[in-house]
C-alpha cells in the first residue's frame, strides 16, 4: 500500500482501570460478566459503551462537528432515538402551531402508516387498543433530524392546505409516497441534505424494515469490553441514616441495603470501517470511496479516538464517580482483515504479589502481537500508541507512542 493510500481498515484497542465500580449491570442489578478461557470476566456491554460515546458532549463531540457546506444545519445533525417520534416531534409541534387536532391526528397518522408501512387494519386495532398511545411504535425508531425536519414539512404543507378536512389532509400526506416512489428512502427524498439519517446512525447504523427508511450499516464495529484478568467483585453494604429521627436520640438507620461493586483492567476493541464510513457519510457508492474528499471521516475518526480513550459509562455516578482515562490506546491501519487482541488475555493476567497489574497486561499483549505479526506480519499502515506506564515493554511492536492527540491526528491521516 502505498504512503498516500489511505487505509481500508482501522482497529482501535484500549486498556482502562475502573476501581470500586458498577459500570453496566444485568436485569438483576449484578455487573455483567463473560466466561472466557476458563474465568468469569467482568463486562461492559457494546451497547452501554456505544450510547455513552453518542452522547458525549465534551470537547471532542461528535455532534460538535461542523455541518460540511451549505444547509440548514451548523453541527452535524444526530439522530432522533424514540418509541414516540411521531408523538413528540410531528403530531405535538403541528398543535402548538395552531393546527387543528383532528388534521394533526389525521397526517401524523398518515405519515406513520406510509414510512413504517402500517396497513389501515393495524392502525386501528392499535388505536382502540390504546387510543392515548397508539402515535407510539412497538420499538424504538432511529430517524435522522433531518428526515423528522423533512417528515414535518410533508404534515405541514398537507394540513395547511386541508385544514378543515382532515381526511383530506391525510391523503395528501400520502401523495408524497404514491406508488412508483414509495421505495424511495428518505435519504433521497431530503434533496440537498447530508446525513439524512443522522450521523450517529452513519456511525453505529440502524436496522429498519420499511423501504422509505434507508438502511444504514454500522462503520463503527463495537466489541464488549471485558476485564483482562478474572472478576474482581465484593458486596457493599450500605446504609441510610434518619437524620430527623437520629436527632431525637433514636439510633439505627431509615434504610439498609447492599449492591456489587467491581474493580478491573478493561480490554476494549473497535473497528473503524473506512470505505462504509466515507460511503455513509458522503453517500457515494462503497468502492468509491478513495476518490471522494474523506476529510469528515478522518475529523469522525480523531473525535472517535479521543472519546473512547475518554468517555466512561455513567453508572452510579453519584455513588462510585466512574470516571478513567485509558491505560493504553494501540491504534492499527491496513488494508488487512481485522483480528481482535482480545486474546493476549485467553488466558486470564495474572500479578503476582507486589506486582503491577499494567506491566503483566502489557506483556501479555506485547508477547501476542509478537506472534501475530511473525505469522501474519504487522498492519501495512502501521501501529502507534498512547500511554501510561511501562509502554516501554511495547515498544518492539508499536511504531511509536506519544499523546494521544498526536495518535488520534495519526489515525485520521490513514483516513484522509
Amino acid at each position: 500500500m502505498s504512503q498516500s493510500s489511505p487505509a481500508r481498515f482501522l482497529q482501535l484497542h484500549t486498556l482502562t482501570s475502573y476501581p470500586a465500580a458498577l459500570l453496566n449491570r444485568d436485569d438483576a442489578g449484578f455487573a455483567k460478566r463473560l466466561p472466557f478461557g476458563g474465568a468469569v470476566r467482568t463486562r461492559v456491554s457494546s451497547q452501554c459503551l456505544k450510547r455513552h460515546w453518542r452522547r458525549d458532549d465534551g470537547p471532542h463531540s461528535l455532534g460538535a462537528i461542523d455541518y460540511p457546506g451549505d444547509g440548514p444545519y451548523e453541527q452535524m445533525p444526530m439522530a432522533v432515538r424514540s418509541r414516540q417520534t411521531f408523538d413528540r416531534e410531528i403530531y405535538r409541534p403541528l398543535v402548538a402551531e395552531g393546527v387543528a387536532e383532528p388534521t394533526a391526528l389525521a397526517v401524523t397518522e398518515a405519515l406513520m402508516a406510509d414510512v413504517l408501512q402500517k396497513s389501515e387494519a393495524s392502525k386501528k386495532k392499535a388505536k382502540d387498543e390504546d387510543p392515548g398511545k397508539h402515535l407510539h411504535t412497538g420499538q424504538v425508531l432511529v430517524i435522522g433530524r433531518p428526515e423528522v425536519d423533512f417528515l414535518l414539512s410533508i404534515a405541514r404543507e398537507a394540513a395547511a392546505d386541508h385544514g378543515d378536512d382532515p381526511k383530506a389532509a391525510g391523503k395528501a400526506v400520502a401523495e408524497h409516497f404514491k406508488k412508483g416512489e414509495s421505495k424511495k428512502n428518505l435519504q433521497a427524498l431530503v434533496e440537498g441534505i447530508q446525513l439524512g439519517a443522522g450521523l450517529d446512525a452513519a456511525l453505529f447504523g440502524r436496522m429498519i424494515t420499511s423501504d422509505i427508511l434507508a438502511r444504514c450499516d454500522a462503520a463503527l464495529h463495537v466489541a464488549h469490553a471485558f476485564t483482562v484478568h478474572g472478576e474482581e467483585s465484593e458486596a457493599d453494604y450500605f446504609s441510610a441514616v434518619d437524620d430527623l429521627l437520629q436527632a431525637e436520640g433514636e439510633t439505627g438507620s431509615g434504610h439498609i441495603n447492599s449492591s456489587e461493586l467491581t474493580s478491573g483492567l478493561y480490554y476494549g476493541y473497535v473497528v473503524v470501517d473506512v470505505p462504509l464510513l466515507v460511503s455513509n457519510l458522503t453517500g457515494c457508492r462503497q468502492a468509491e470511496w478513495e476518490a471522494v474528499d474523506r476529510e469528515l471521516a478522518a475529523e469522525v475518526v480523531g473525535r472517535f479516538l479521543q472519546i473512547m480513550a475518554t468517555v466512561s459509562p455513567g453508572a452510579k455516578l453519584g455513588s462510585t464517580a466512574p470516571y478513567a482515562a485509558a491505560h493504553l490506546v494501540l491504534a492499527e491501519a491496513g488494508h488487512e482483515a481485522p483480528r481482535t487482541l482480545a486474546n493476549a488475555f485467553l488466558q486470564p493476567v495474572r500479578t503476582p504479589p507486589g506486582g503491577d497489574p499494567v506491566a503483566a497486561a502489557y506483556s501479555a499483549l506485547a508477547s501476542h502481537l509478537g506472534e501475530l505479526d511473525e505469522v501474519y506480519g504487522a498492519p501495512s499502515a502501521g501501529r502507534r500508541g498512547a500511554g501510561l506506564g511501562p509502554k516501554e515493554l511495547l515498544a518492539d511492536h508499536v511504531g511509536g507512542f506519544g499523546s494521544l492527540a498526536d495518535l488520534a491526528a495519526w489515525a485520521a491521516e490513514r483516513v484522509a
